[in-house]
């Protein structure tokens, strides 16, 4: 398993875009905080062929303390989701999307 990291992603804009590698780490930064702002407001930010992040407010509720299973009061926060785009979807499993075939990627 490998973890994407800003270095990688910045190797990849480099080598794959043909940007020098400040302008590439100028470009990532810059992605990166327009997406920060737009979730930090409330919107969403969807990327063709990859997915949707969107932030959902949780509200006020009650869980339990997994140590000590007493009841405990939850507060309310945002919380940064990612839905990922059925291409994403079906390159993760291993299936080829068509346009002549429905695939169901929920099972």
């Amino acid at each position: 398993m490998s973890t994407v990291t800003r270095a990688s992603l910045v190797e990849q804009i480099y080598t794959q875009v043909g940007l020098s590698r400040s302008d590439s780490t100028a470009l990532l930064e810059a992605v990166l905080e327009t997406m920060g702002q737009t979730l930090e407001t409330g919107e969403t930010v969807k990327i063709s062929g990859f997915g949707t992040f969107m932030v959902r407010k949780k509200g006020r509720r009650s869980g339990r303390n997994p140590k000590t299973g007493v009841e405990i009061p939850i507060l309310p926060r945002s919380v940064i989701v990612f839905r990922p785009s059925q291409i994403l979807r079906a390159k993760a499993n291993g299936q080829e999307l068509t346009t002549e075939t429905d695939v169901d990627l929920d099972e």
